[in-house]
């Protein structure tokens, strides 16, 4: 857990879920200055942890969920700003929906909000005959094309996974994660995330189909949607200074980094941030974040801690 701040505003933590690399990033530095970064791992996803003995029970994503609570409660946090990926979307999403008053922002990078369905479970289980664990979470994580050219990225990941001392735990988060509930996310339902949401996506990702699936399911007026051409499955590694841009404008829209500058999305034309806003019941615009982004015009808020949470 890093100290806290002096300079840094304080009052809202951020929770990064999953999302390591795209903290790393150069850019990101300004986020991290104003605020207080914990990071959490997921059992025995940690550095170093010792495989689980044979029978162990890994918990369910609901569970990880119910887990928040008294990592907020030990470190003295009232809200957060959460930050995952994949898994660790649907984890923080779950957390959300249980307890709304403590989250005051979400974004979401290639969230699945369903179920797997029957031909969903048939299809896993035949190409568990077929593939090694490493190959299946390969193809979870990357496109087709992706995998096809065999990038640096794609021979990086798939040595990291092939040779996880902790691969069996591995396994069990999997398999978690494919057991994963229905969110039953219902757009005007009494069940939809309260707080600002910015979903993330690749184009042509494996996840692409779910999260505009889950964008329509979702409050436009609350949920912003960015699709990121060129950047594959993960755009948080292909994209980084990009999708901190679009990070940084979200941010500015809760009312913190008001002095920040947009750069890089205004240089960009690949990127664009949209969301729809309701009007008059009926009726219905879009709000888009493009090529023109302006520096930061919103007064500021109250300061910000940050937590940063990996599984």
């Amino acid at each position: 857990m890093a100290p806290p701040n002096p300079n840094a505003q304080r009052s809202s933590p951020t929770m990064m879920w999953d999302s390591t690399p795209l903290f790393q990033f150069g850019d990101m530095q300004e986020i991290i200055q104003n605020f207080v970064r914990v990071h959490v791992d997921a059992p025995g996803m940690e550095e170093g942890a010792a495989v689980f003995p044979l029978g162990y029970q890994y918990p369910s994503l609901d569970q990880l969920a119910d887990m928040i609570p008294c990592i907020l409660q030990y470190l003295n946090f009232s809200t957060i700003i959460g930050v995952g990926v994949g898994a660790g979307a649907y984890v923080l999403s779950r957390y959300a929906l249980n307890h709304p008053d403590t989250v005051e922002g979400l974004v979401l990078i290639n969230i699945d909000p369903n179920a797997k369905g029957w031909m969903d479970w048939a299809a896993h289980k035949l190409t568990g005959l077929t593939s090694s664990i490493s190959e299946m979470i390969l193809g979870h994580l990357f496109s087709q094309e992706e995998l096809s050219g065999n990038s640096e990225l794609i021979q990086k990941y798939r040595n990291i996974i092939t040779h996880a001392p902790n691969l069996d735990n591995i396994e069990l988060y999997w398999n978690s994660y494919n057991n994963r509930r229905d969110l039953n996310f219902e757009r005007g339902g009494d069940i939809t995330l309260k707080c600002p949401v910015m979903l993330v996506v690749g184009d042509q990702a494996p996840h692409e189909d779910a999260v505009v699936e889950c964008n329509s399911k979702l409050d436009p007026t609350q949920t912003s949607f960015l699709k990121m051409a060129d950047s594959g499955g993960q755009p948080q590694l292909t994209q980084p200074g990009k999708l901190t841009e679009a990070f940084k404008y979200f941010l500015q829209g809760m009312g913190y980094m008001a002095s920040s500058c947009m750069t890089r999305l205004s240089r960009s034309r690949t990127a664009s941030l949209t969301s729809a806003a309701s009007i008059d019941g009926n009726r219905s615009r879009s709000r888009t974040l493009s090529q023109s982004s302006e520096s930061g015009t919103l007064s500021s808020g109250p300061p910000g801690h940050t937590m940063e949470v990996s599984c």
